[in-house]
């Protein structure tokens, strides 16, 4: 368990319906929750102000529900700018942190976004971004005074893009926190939602594992390794 200090933060959960590889990934099922349920169930218990589903207008009536049932808001932004998208929610949601997951992560951790919280509280950081972990389990946490300062100067379109590149991109500037995980929770596997293959992954993890709660690297990470050696 991690301790849950109070911290003025929104979580952002970026997910849109358009993928190029994987239409509609956020809302194929797994262990019969969409991919984004999973998501949102494993951060609710995260010390948050907001929980809110960031998407476009093309996106919104497929998630108002899904968010109003889950007790979560949703806010829609600009299509082509995800930046933007983020800075217009940070100033509408007034908090001084904003945790950044994405939608095609069904097992994003809930320890490494509340240890990852915490240590951007305390050191007062504008990036916070825990490392060695699983590709798809981490979050990002961002000083909104930082966002706003992106969204003013950024004008590379990957800056814009992934949002956060513009703050990290410039530790010279900005408070960088990028610190490696304890070691129970460190591995290297792909648990991401991007293609088909991915999907049939996810869904051989689920199948064995998901018992109605989600399922955390503690968990999860012994299971993968057991699975790597089996295999070689």
């Amino acid at each position: 368990m991690v301790d849950k200090a109070f911290v003025e933060a929104a979580i952002f959960l970026q997910v849109r319906l358009d993928s190029g590889r994987l239409p509609r990934k956020a809302l194929l099922d797994l262990a019969g929750l969409r991919v984004i349920e999973h998501a949102m169930c494993a951060l609710n218990t995260v010390s948050a102000n907001h929980r809110v589903l960031l998407t476009t207008g093309n996106s919104e009536n497929e998630f108002l529900p899904i968010a109003q049932n889950s007790g979560w808001e949703l806010f829609v932004g600009p299509e082509d700018d995800v930046l933007a998208r983020f800075v217009l929610a940070a100033r509408h949601y007034r908090s001084k942190f904003i945790l950044r997951a994405t939608g095609d992560n069904p097992l994003v951790s809930t320890v490494i976004a509340q240890t990852s919280l915490n240590l951007a509280a305390a050191a007062d950081a504008d990036y916070t971004g825990l490392t060695r972990i699983p590709v798809g389990a981490g979050v990002e946490v961002l000083k909104a005074r930082a966002l706003e300062d992106a969204h003013r100067e950024a004008i590379d379109t990957f800056e814009r893009e992934h949002v956060a590149p513009f703050i990290y991109r410039r530790p010279h500037r900005y408070k960088i926190q990028i610190p490696a995980a304890r070691i129970e929770y460190q591995g290297s596997a792909r648990i991401t939602l991007d293609t088909q293959e991915d999907y049939i992954a996810l869904k051989k993890i689920f199948d064995k594992l998901y018992k109605g709660r989600p399922i955390d690297l503690d968990v999860l990470i012994p299971y993968l390794q057991q699975e790597k050696t089996h295999a070689s």
